[in-house]
């Protein structure tokens, strides 16, 4: 028994951690993204891509419902009543009229048949069921493409102030290295105070730039998840690579714009073809309905209500039923001028929207040039601000500079590489945006 009473517990002390380990991993260990993996992610998981889906599926009932009248509509109508008083009524007979009583249980079971041979709200329907599921794919496409906008640039923006604190935290180790040189230098009387207590400040500044980078990563990642659909609670990694996304930041400049590139030029036009829709279902409103019926129902009467059902009376027709609407006091007049208005009101749209393009590729193009001809710059500045530093700090060493220049050349250099990566992200962000412009951002 006491054997038992240790393997038990043992067994417990070993499994435990991987029962623990089983239940917490989901949330603790970390999934790596690039940025094709990070758009993918947010393509399957983001709730407003889902929300545009489902537009699409709930237009997709909706123009069910609108051909659902061209299918026959069949209703059975049935009926039961007794009478206290019976009822009387009058028919014509070879003596004249003669008067009749009806049972006092009355019944009636039956079934009609339409079928819509013609009618304008259905012939609406049917044409506007191919340019509504065309709206919805296309709003679909624009929430893709705006998806893949933000959380191409959210991840830069991560990515940007991950660089940020790498370049903080090596001059920081710098700095302490200064710190550590000119305590030395003080202890050993070849310089003043002053020189450790101005690598002190330099150092606590640093400190406090490490911070708060840290905590802005935090938001931006917090961010990045949102535009991503992803679980706030579980870690997220950033892959890239710093020579790919230097190549990747080029772009051809010299690409014309076409305006049919851009989804929000294409969902005009399909809502352009849906408004002329309501302009001809208007103005072919006069057009009479056409529609063939057909019933059959069995009628039954009986003093007795336990007999009622006993003898039933057959009664079955089909015909022809032409509705023309012969005035409707200026309501379809009204209606088709209200239609060619919103048709006009379309027009002026497309053609603010062409102009805003024009414009927004404009300012696209001119960022991004400027952006780049930035990049390549200060892609020099850091080359030089390195070279400079080591120079600077070799001299200090065999005090030939003082420590003022030491300082100087380290900020330079902390500042030529921050502006490089600043420049190089605002360069991808940029490129984005000039895709957008010209319309060539997909999401796939």
């Amino acid at each position: 028994m006491k054997k038992l009473r240790g393997l038990y517990i043992t067994n417990i002390v070993l499994f435990f951690p991987v029962i623990l380990f089983a239940q917490t991993s989901s949330d603790t260990v970390a999934a790596s993204f690039t940025l094709k993996q990070s758009v993918n992610f947010a393509l399957k998981n983001q709730p407003l891509l889902k929300q545009a889906y489902i537009d699409e599926q709930i237009n997709e009932r909706d123009v069910n419902i609108g051909l659902s009248a061209w299918l026959p509509q069949i209703n059975s109508t049935n009926s039961i009543q007794h009478y206290f008083q019976r009822p009387t009524g009058a028919a014509a007979g070879a003596g004249g009229a003669q008067n009749f009583a009806i049972a006092h249980n009355v019944s009636t079971l039956g079934v009609t048949a339409s079928q819509a041979l013609y009618n304008n709200d259905v012939v609406l329907a049917s044409k506007a069921s191919k340019y509504s599921r065309q709206y919805y794919k296309q709003n679909t496409e624009s929430s893709k493409i705006d998806l893949a906008s933000d959380v191409s640039k959210a991840f830069y923006d991560v990515l940007l102030s991950q660089r940020q604190l790498d370049i903080i935290n090596e001059d920081i180790v710098r700095l302490r290295r200064s710190l550590k040189d000119a305590t030395a230098r003080y202890q050993a009387g070849v310089v003043d105070k002053t020189d450790y207590k101005q690598a002190t400040i330099s150092l606590n500044n640093a400190l406090a730039s490490y911070k708060q980078t840290q905590e802005a990563i935090k938001s931006k990642t917090a961010y990045l998840k949102q535009v991503m659909g992803y679980n706030p609670d579980r870690r997220i990694i950033l892959a890239y690579d710093s020579a790919a996304l230097q190549t990747e930041a080029g772009i051809d400049t010299n690409e014309i714009i076409n305006y049919n590139n851009r989804i929000e030029f294409r969902l005009l036009e399909t809502t352009k073809n849906l408004r002329n829709l309501n302009v001809s279902y208007y103005k072919w409103g006069f057009l009479p309905s056409l529609s063939a019926t057909a019933g059959y129902s069995l009628a039954y009467f009986n003093d007795t209500f336990s007999k009622l059902y006993n003898t039933g009376y057959p009664t079955s027709y089909i015909g022809l039923g032409l509705t023309f609407p012969i005035f409707t006091g200026t309501k379809r007049l009204q209606n088709l001028a209200k239609a060619r208005l919103q048709v006009q009101r379309i027009d002026l749209d497309i053609e603010n929207t062409r102009n805003a393009i024009n414009t927004e590729y404009t300012q696209a193009l001119a960022s991004y040039k400027s952006n780049y001809t930035n990049w390549q710059y200060l892609s020099e500045n850091v080359t030089l601000a390195k070279d400079v530093y080591k120079v600077v700090d070799l001299q200090y060493r065999e005090g030939i500079k003082t420590y003022l220049d030491v300082i100087v050349s380290q900020a330079d250099l902390r500042t030529a590489e921050l502006n490089y990566y600043n420049a190089l992200f605002q360069l991808l962000s940029s490129k984005i945006d000039l895709q957008r412009a010209l319309g060539t951002l997909r999401a796939e």
